[in-house]
């Protein structure tokens, strides 16, 4: 009988075997400790073990923890209460019979199609929107694609707002938003011109942390409302405090017509999805996207206790604090590393983008630097799924000064190590 179940795991995994966590800290089974600056996959916005939330779980356990959805109950009740509070004014209706950020963008999608009577989609090229096929399809990175058949055809990508690696070789405070201007191009020439949505990162988690300029979002808002076109955040990472904001949609000052969240709303690893919409896209049958563990007691009374620490007096203003105390670190470590090439955040969604010596991305240094990292103590995680050349910094939201001058600390030595 095999003894190695690492043999048995059909995806490949670490060596290393996980036991248990707390905070920002993981250990593993020889007791060596991590500084997670990835807080997990970006979704333990609370952190390993928020005793809050499994407390508050607990309590749950012992009278129900699922339900169908087609019933009514106090805990997802109370949860669709609190998230249309926290939303922007537009988004009235709560959408939680999904499970995870595939299927809540897969729903939006439907929605927008279901109202529209249009079919089309545009999404960025540096897009990850999903696992399901549908969403690995309109996603950006040819990669992810290549092994499979594609089976969604009505999708376009369009160049990402990269100001550092502008596509359009413009300068930012001259070019009047040319890659907003250019969509109407690709609706035109690229397109059938029955587009239904534009769906959209607020800032890139996988493909590389790319913030956009502020004025992006009010000239795509613009663009869709002249074009009868649903646009769709995906906060899936940015949502819940991640850029000091409950919402990134907040930080740029747009509302979106649909808002698909997931990710940090369990808090400390429960598993909820939701999709935040307009009353007038109200439309879509429950039977044309539901899903058997969606709208779960258990992570719905997780959620609500994580929204209830997030909106606590000064938990935002901490993120946006120690974002900027991590900010300052890495804009000194640039001025010492020349293999840095742009350091750009908001709040607590912070990337690092590494060059070689001619200004191109450096994809193995990038991957090299993460590796070290574990030596150090240190998790980051790399973009496009080790093919980027940007690492990130995303750890829990109620992480502490000392905490980030201890993440940086570790960071610094990792990056002295590379000649």
């Amino acid at each position: 009988m095999n003894t190695n179940i690492k043999e048995n795991i059909y995806y490949d995994v670490e060596d290393i075997i996980m036991v248990r966590g707390k905070g920002i800290y993981l250990y593993d089974s020889n007791g060596k400790e991590y500084i997670d600056s990835a807080s997990a996959t970006f979704n333990l916005i609370l952190g390993y073990s928020n005793n809050e939330v499994i407390e508050a779980v607990k309590e749950q356990l012992g009278e129900l923890i699922h339900v169908t959805s087609s019933f009514q109950t106090n805990q997802i009740n109370d949860l669709v209460k609190k998230l249309v509070n926290i939303s922007p004014e537009n988004l009235e209706k709560v959408h939680l019979k999904v499970s995870g950020g595939s299927e809540a963008n897969e729903g939006a999608i439907k929605m927008a199609q279901y109202y529209t009577k249009k079919r089309d989609v545009i999404s960025l090229f540096r897009s990850h929107l999903g696992q399901t096929y549908m969403m690995m399809n309109l996603s950006g990175n040819t990669f992810r694609k290549d092994p499979f058949p594609t089976v969604f055809p009505l999708g376009t990508q369009v160049p990402d707002p990269y100001c550092y690696r502008c596509f359009y070789k413009q300068n930012p405070e001259t070019c009047n938003m040319l890659c907003v201007e250019r969509i109407n191009d690709f609706i035109e020439y690229a397109c059938s011109d029955q587009v239904a949505c534009i769906i959209i990162e607020p800032i890139s988690g996988n493909g590389g942390n790319i913030v956009p300029p502020k004025k992006y979002f009010k000239t795509l808002k613009k663009l869709c409302e002249e074009r009868n076109i649903v646009l769709i955040f995906d906060e899936i990472q940015t949502g819940f405090g991640r850029t000091g904001k409950m919402f990134a949609a907040d930080y740029f000052g747009v509302s979106p017509n649909i808002m698909t969240v997931a990710k940090g709303l369990g808090g400390t690893g429960f598993q909820i999805a939701g999709i935040l919409t307009e009353k007038k896209l109200v439309g879509l049958e429950a039977r044309h996207h539901s899903f058997t563990f969606g709208a779960n007691v258990m992570a719905a009374v997780a959620a609500s206790k994580t929204l209830d620490i997030i909106t606590q007096p000064g938990f935002f203003e901490n993120v946006s604090n120690v974002g900027d105390y991590i900010m300052l670190r890495l804009d000194k470590m640039k001025e010492k590393y020349k293999f840095i090439g742009d350091v750009r955040g908001v709040g607590l969604m912070i990337g690092v983008e590494v060059i070689d010596s001619f200004g191109e991305p450096d994809v193995y240094l990038t991957n090299r630097i993460a590796k070290l990292a574990m030596n150090e103590g240190l998790i980051i995680r790399t973009s496009r799924y080790g093919y980027g050349n940007v690492f990130k910094i995303r750890p829990a939201l109620n992480i502490t000064i000392d905490e980030a001058e201890k993440l940086c600390d570790r960071l610094e030595r990792v990056l002295r190590c590379i000649k």
